[in-house]
């Protein structure tokens, strides 16, 4: 009995302590996400202005001079080691915590676009030609204000954060680059987030675990010169007929429908699901006497990636062409995002947890047309790529990337910067 009264006044003993540890924790944790709402209200205007000052300012892709300029005097400014060595106009900031843990990236984009879009905003582009038509300006706003609010918990925080500034991302290479000149060798992460403002309501966090774009592929077909125009055209619209692939009724190609709550990505019935959208208009043109076909296609399922040159061979062959063509390749397959799934779900959790259930809104679907070389960086360690909302309908604001009018509210950055300071302060403790 003696025994048994022990057993249980040491059982009672050992919850007791861990109830309190629980509701320690618990306190601690509210206390750093009030302090974390507070500090990030307290620099949401700066933001705003340092993204306004971006957006008036854009440099294309490998001309990100007065932006890494920028970059790299905040980040010393806030007290990180800033690192421009590692490729072009690249910027590493880096914010090493009081305790220790584990080592988190965060990415955010540096370059504009070469468009001459309405920009119907008071700040709008001073560079003719060039615009942040992409949201990137309000990526690195997001990324500087994480940055500011992690570096006031800098003697509490674990581990070490990075912060990832990378260039020419709109042609597909600075990421590639930024690995191939030893980036992560130097930085040794464990894992790595980034983001992506589009056209969901402003604030709001999407994400799906695996693949968040279609695939993208660009086909070429080369053929003698031995067709008229009129074989030519016909050619391409039966590879067109033969591969292109949607749910009955749906319309996976009209990406503006992305937020739509009955068909977008946040329904599981979502139309942007088991598609293969293909340029309907072929690229066609002569060259050194052969003639060549090309045309992008967008495919949600990798495994039948592998049966789409082949397909077109066999059609080639069922129209009498078999002696005229020449070769059939993909002459552009870049990588798509695909989000480690484990990684993704703890992201998803975490927040949650935080936020309150549902805070972080699944994502069903693969949107089409667009991708990011975010891609090499998860090709190397666990990584998450979020959907983020910057669309307010009734400000007439749709952040509907590379379209005229492109328009973010930037009360989104609010939401960033709070939301993905919570979640890496969460996941370098762990």
């Amino acid at each position: 009995m003696k025994i048994q009264y022990l057993l249980c006044l040491l059982l009672v003993n050992v919850v007791a302590c861990q109830q309190k540890a629980t509701c320690q924790q618990n306190t601690n944790g509210a206390v750093i996400r009030a302090s974390i709402k507070k500090e990030t209200d307290s620099i949401f205007n700066k933001l705003v202005g340092i993204r306004r000052d971006f957006h008036a300012n854009p440099e294309l892709a490998r001309k990100e001079i007065r932006t890494q300029q920028k970059i790299a005097q905040y980040l010393l400014g806030l007290g990180l080691e800033v690192d421009t060595s590692i490729y072009g106009h690249s910027v590493t900031g880096i914010l090493k915590g009081g305790k220790k843990g584990k080592k988190i990236a965060w990415r955010a984009e540096m370059d504009a676009l070469p468009n001459s879009f309405p920009d119907e905003v008071d700040f709008k582009s001073t560079i003719n030609g060039v615009q942040h038509g992409c949201g990137h300006d309000v990526h690195m706003a997001i990324a500087l204000g994480i940055a500011e609010v992690l570096a006031k918990h800098k003697a509490s925080l674990h581990g070490t954060v990075y912060f990832i500034f990378q260039p020419e991302e709109e042609t597909f290479i600075g990421a590639k680059k930024m690995i191939g000149n030893g980036l992560l060798a130097k930085i040794k992460p464990d894992e790595i987030y980034g983001l992506h403002v589009t056209a969901l309501p402003a604030g709001q966090i999407m994400v799906r675990p695996d693949e968040l774009f279609a695939w993208q592929k660009k086909v070429q077909i080369r053929l003698k010169d031995e067709l008229t125009k009129e074989q030519a055209n016909e050619l391409s619209k039966n590879i067109y007929m033969l591969l292109s692939r949607a749910k009955t009724g749906s319309k996976p190609w009209e990406i503006q429908n992305i937020s739509d709550s009955q068909i977008g990505l946040s329904n599981p019935n979502t139309i942007f699901t088991d598609y293969l959208i293909m340029d309907e208009k072929f690229t066609i043109y002569h060259k050194n006497g052969e003639l060549f076909l090309e045309a992008y296609l967008y495919e949600t399922d990798s495994a039948k990636l592998k049966n789409i040159i082949p397909a077109i061979d066999q059609l080639i062959a069922a129209n009498n062409y078999k002696d005229k063509l020449l070769s059939i390749s993909f002459t552009q397959a870049n990588p798509t995002v695909i989000n480690n799934k484990s990684l993704t779900g703890i992201a998803v959790k975490t927040l949650n947890n935080i936020y309150g259930k549902g805070y972080v809104v699944a994502d069903y679907g693969q949107a089409p047309f667009f991708n990011d070389d975010f891609a090499y960086f998860q090709q190397k360690i666990p990584g998450v790529f979020f959907f983020f909302g910057g669309s307010n309908i009734e400000k007439g604001m749709i952040a509907m990337n590379h379209a005229p009018n492109f328009k973010v509210d930037e009360a989104c950055i609010r939401t960033g910067v709070e939301s993905f300071s919570s979640l890496i302060i969460e996941r370098l403790k762990k």
